[in-house]
């Protein structure tokens, strides 16, 4: 049984792969936490232990299921991000077919393989509604906040947390858990609760996981708790509880030399001019005003710091408008644009025809894109895919 050590608390534990699991006698929904999907981010794990192992004690009723589940077993004994490549970035269809099918896999394959077929059975026998939560820690100091692949379902259900909401993530990174998921249709969002080694990130990672028990209606917790828990988790922030999204990436190339200059934490805003970070002996430059995301304080990790931007709420009125009544359906009607498949959950852009459609007409659709070749995008959305009917009868919907 792998140990885990917390750096915060000078503390080891002994986890498996499920490290507690609680079934109640009433029907109720299915909650499944992940943590440690990055080996070197251990609160969320020592979170979970804490609020389950509570709930054991103090007898507290349960409806439905609760599951938390450990990520990267390996990574978490060595207290590193990963052995051979990110857990986080390899949840590709296809490369889950290939995983499955072969004998020989290396240390992030093994583990992938042996949550997939968690959720599987999870799946299988469970009841619906279903909700994925992934619990990660940053290499920078920030306020708590939750990030989300971008559909109506998992706005609704996110709104109900005073906290900022990251939209976009999945036009950037690629292979994620919870895109996974979320291409499923299960509501499925991941909270972000402080730097790894803060004791304030296992704190608000506690807070956080009973009221997500709160909301669901796992646990029917008195509406004074639920009051308490909201405004701990609300003070725990101090960003503006609104939406933002993701408009650059940098990226880190296999073998640049990048280092992220001290003093940049989360959600900070800096003026034009400012010197971010050096790559190759070169010194990389804001030129303009932004507002930083994510700055890269570890060894290990491809994405070197994002732009964000609130998103005016205006904006996020129409795009559910537009979504309800389905206008994306009119685009295919414009030259250079395309069905990818029968399913129309995806389009095919030819840039050279549509220079008109830029990304942003796309988001407030609820499409996000990725470059094909030099001169398509292909713009998907989640849509489609969200079981909403399985969370209409649920108080937050």
């Amino acid at each position: 049984m792998p140990e885990v050590y917390s750096k915060a608390l000078d503390e080891t534990i002994k986890v498996e792969r499920i490290i507690d699991h609680l079934k109640g006698e009433q029907d109720g929904p299915t909650l499944v936490f992940f943590a440690g999907i990055h080996g070197n981010e251990p609160a969320g794990v020592f979170a979970l232990k804490h609020v389950l192992k509570e709930l054991k004690i103090q007898e507290t009723p349960v409806n439905g299921e609760v599951y938390a589940i450990a990520g990267n077993l390996n990574a978490l004994k060595k207290s590193v991000r990963f052995e051979k490549e990110d857990l986080n970035r390899i949840w590709f269809p296809q490369r889950i077919k290939d995983i499955t099918a072969q004998e020989h896999l290396n240390n992030e394959e093994e583990e992938l393989a042996s949550i997939f077929d968690l959720i599987n059975k999870i799946l299988q026998n469970g009841k619906p509604p279903f909700y994925f939560i992934d619990l990660h820690t940053t290499s920078s100091d920030t306020y708590p906040f939750i990030v989300l692949n971008d559909s109506l379902l998992n706005r609704k259900y996110a709104s109900n947390y005073p906290l900022p909401t990251i939209l976009g993530i999945e036009e950037y990174l690629e292979g994620a858990l919870l895109s996974y998921i979320n291409e499923l249709g299960y509501v499925s969002l991941g909270f972000e609760s402080g730097s790894h080694d803060d004791i304030k990130a296992i704190k608000n990672s506690i807070d956080f996981i009973r009221y997500t028990l709160g909301i669901t209606s796992a646990v029917p917790f008195k509406e004074q708790e639920m009051l308490r828990l909201r405004e701990e988790i609300f003070r725990s922030g101090g960003v503006s509880n609104r939406f933002y999204e993701i408009y650059y990436q940098y990226d880190i190339e296999p073998k640049d030399q990048f280092e992220m200059l001290p003093g940049f934490i989360n959600f900070q805003k800096i003026c034009k001019g400012v010197e971010l970070a050096t790559n190759n002996g070169e010194v990389l430059t804001t030129k303009g005003k932004r507002q930083i995301f994510m700055p890269l304080y570890q060894d290990q990790g491809k994405e070197g710091f994002y732009f964000i931007r609130p998103i005016p709420r205006i904006l996020l009125w129409i795009s559910k408008g537009l979504r309800r009544f389905k206008v994306d359906h009119l685009l295919v009607k414009l030259p250079g644009v395309t069905w990818k498949s029968i399913r129309k959950d995806a389009l095919v852009v030819d840039q050279r025809v549509a220079k008109f459609l830029a990304k942003s007409i796309f988001h407030l659709l609820g499409y996000r894109a990725r470059q094909f070749d030099r001169t398509h995008l292909v713009v998907k959305s989640r849509e489609i895919a969200s079981k909403t009917k399985e969370y209409a009868n649920t108080k937050w919907f």
